[in-house]
Formats: structure tokens, sequence, C-alpha cells
């Protein structure tokens, strides 16, 4: 369970519905598991805030949290999932090779297709800097590289080619466009609020990774959340 709010005031009085909700229903929120994290406002960052307290007991504030496998930061920056992304890749690859080195290369194509196109919440990364996108798309390469014993500086887009096989950037732009097509074709009325609007960061850049329209024009909307992680 998740609870967003705008000040203080505001979570604590979520907290309190929460512990009478608890109370009543004969409940016990896990304090251990329970953390609290403070967006900040653009540049802005707080230090010091008042404690949340749940049953009397002070929530620890933390400054990274993975909320269904997707990593948070206070900055709202995707580094962190970024590179928890690529050492997961790393990973899946390394294993591949490992275990599979005497398939052959069919085979092979078709475990890389499976184990190491799909990025988990890839489609979500909006905000982030060049150095963990290039260094999330060397590891791909490398990945395959490695699983097909190919010459470690060879053309990335000709091997790729060659196999049959999506490029990093190819496999970016299918991932966000799904998201763009699912969200809009959503029955829920929250997601396609969402989907209407174009000033929406994760749309715009699903729009523009997909080479779908999308109009121009900035939109600055800033605003502190607190943010509060119950399980």
């Amino acid at each position: 369970m998740v609870l967003l709010s705008a000040s203080i005031c505001g979570l604590r009085r979520l907290v309190s519905i929460c512990e009478e909700y608890a109370t009543s229903h004969e409940l016990v929120y896990n304090v251990d598991k329970s953390q609290v994290m403070v967006f900040g406002a653009g540049s802005k960052r707080y230090e010091n805030i008042p404690p949340i307290k749940i049953n009397n007991n002070t929530l620890q504030r933390v400054l990274k949290f993975k909320y269904l496998g997707h990593m948070l930061t206070p900055d709202l920056k995707d580094d962190e999932d970024i590179e928890r992304e690529r050492r997961a890749l790393s990973v899946r690859a390394n294993m591949l090779a490992r275990r599979f080195a005497r398939c052959t290369r069919d085979v092979k194509i078709t475990l890389f297709r499976a184990y190491c196109t799909s990025f988990y919440t890839c489609s979500l990364w909006a905000r982030y800097t060049q150095k963990a996108y290039s260094a999330f798309r060397i590891q791909y390469n490398n990945a395959f590289r490695v699983l097909l014993r190919l010459p470690r500086f060879c053309s990335a887009s000709g091997m790729f080619a060659e196999a049959g096989v999506d490029c990093f950037y190819a496999s970016m732009r299918k991932r966000c466009a799904s998201l763009v097509r699912r969200v809009r074709e959503s029955g829920n009325s929250i997601l396609n609020m969402i989907a209407g609007r174009l000033d929406c960061i994760y749309v715009r850049r699903s729009c523009a990774m997909s080479g779908e329209w999308c109009r121009t024009g900035r939109f600055k909307r800033i605003v502190s959340f607190y943010f509060l992680f119950v399980p």
C-alpha cells in the first residue's frame, strides 16, 4: 500500500485513517517494512522533516525504495532503476553464455530474445543521465556478443541485423509504443486522464521514442510530494 500526500499534515491524516482501519479489523502494520520518502521540488531538498509515526513508532526515511520492482529516488530520476536492470541483464546474459555455450546459433538467438530483450519498467524511464543510459545500451550489445562469441569490437548494428534481432533502440521503441497503446486503449478513467495530458512526462517520452506525433511545448509543474510505503 502507498500513501501519497503533498504535505506532512496530509500524510499524518492518511496514516491515522489507516490506523483506525487496522484497529477496527484487528490488523497490525509492520513498522520495520514501512518507510517514508520525500520527493523534492525541483532542486530543493528537505533535510529535516517532522517524524511520521505508526502506532507510536517513527518510520525510517529512505533515499531509495523498490516498489513493484521499480527503483524510486527523491529526485525522481531513473538512473538507479537503469542500473538495476543493467545488472539483471548482465546476470541473465552470463547465465545463458555459461549454460548454453555448446548450443547452436539459432538456439542462442532464441534464448537471447526470450531472456535479454525484456527490460522491466523501461517504458517508464523519463529522467536519466546519458551516462547511465549508454552503460545499459553497451551492456545489451556486449551480452549479445558474449552469447554468440563475437569479436568485442564488431559492429553492433551489423550483428543484430545479421541475426534478425532487435537492436537496443528498436527494443526500447517497441516497449514505449506498447505503453502508449495500452494506456490509450484502457477503460480506466485515471489512465485515460493521463493519456489525454500532453504534459505527462511518460506519455511525451513514449510518443517521442515510438515516433508518434506529439505536440511540442514545455510544461513545468513542480510539486513536493511525501511518499509513504506501507506493506
